[in-house]
């Protein structure tokens, strides 16, 4: 596996230029980039301007891992729902022309007026729909286990049940609800035939078993990213050089 970085907050006020500068010096070899931050790749971003970064992004040891997005598919509105899907179709455009490889959704809670089960219904059929737009263009699609309620493996699990698309799956969030009885293990692997992508957060944090969930992710092979989603930091490059010893440190096999 290999680490990478969220723009979320650590470095949400640098733009792709100094992203690219201060990963490469901390040993870091990927970004998602949140959209709404300094670094300016967003959806209205001119066609030269996308050239341009991918050319960036090549030229450099830093993948751009994602985008980012906020669209969401939880809403008992039709409308809403049809707003947010055109929306993410738009970041799959910009992960195409950029050179990503996926576009980061959520889920944002289960609406108490309708069932849980058509909720559930609603956000995979919206994801299916996302899924057919990526695989024309090699962009695949990851709902981040995330929102009030939605964030419950199982939820996210049936879910990907309806979704059925090989384009979509999960980015892992390192929730406190993944603990059962002090293991993130039952959660794991429930999720993990689905999971593309994983956000990891404050790694000094004891109460997450960090390392078992590393020689779970080394066990069964997951070879994609970690990426470090962490609260800004007044010393950032400081703080990413000790977040990658540490980070090295825990998924170092153990003897």
């Amino acid at each position: 596996m290999k680490l990478g970085a969220v723009t979320y907050n650590v470095l949400k006020d640098w733009d792709v230029e100094t992203i690219i500068k201060n990963l490469e010096a901390a040993g870091f070899e990927g970004v998602e980039l949140r959209t709404g931050h300094k670094h300016g790749v967003e959806v209205t971003l001119p066609a030269d301007e996308r050239e341009k970064v991918r050319k960036r992004f090549e030229r450099s040891k830093i993948r751009l891992v994602s985008f980012g997005s906020t669209c969401e598919f939880h809403s008992p509105d039709p409308a809403v729902r049809k707003k947010n899907v055109e929306d993410g179709k738009r970041f799959i455009e910009l992960a195409h022309d950029t050179g990503a490889w996926g576009v980061k959704v959520r889920p944002n809670g289960l609406p108490k007026e309708v069932p849980v089960e058509t909720t559930v219904k609603n956000i995979g059929e919206c994801l299916r729909e996302l899924g057919e737009y990526g695989a024309g263009r090699g962009v695949e699609v990851w709902m981040e286990v995330h929102g009030s309620a939605t964030s419950n493996p199982r939820i996210c699990a049936d879910i990907m049940k309806v979704a059925r698309h090989q384009q979509v799956g999960l980015c892992w969030n390192s929730n406190p609800g993944d603990i059962v009885d002090g293991s993130v293990r039952q959660s794991f692997q429930l999720l993990r035939p689905w999971l593309k992508s994983a956000h990891i957060n404050e790694l000094s944090r004891p109460a997450y078993p960090w390392r078992e969930l590393f020689t779970l992710m080394r066990e069964s092979k997951y070879d994609r990213y970690t990426l470090c989603e962490c609260p800004e930091s007044k010393e950032p490059e400081r703080f990413l050089t000790y977040y990658k010893a540490l980070w090295t440190e825990l998924t170092r096999p153990c003897a």
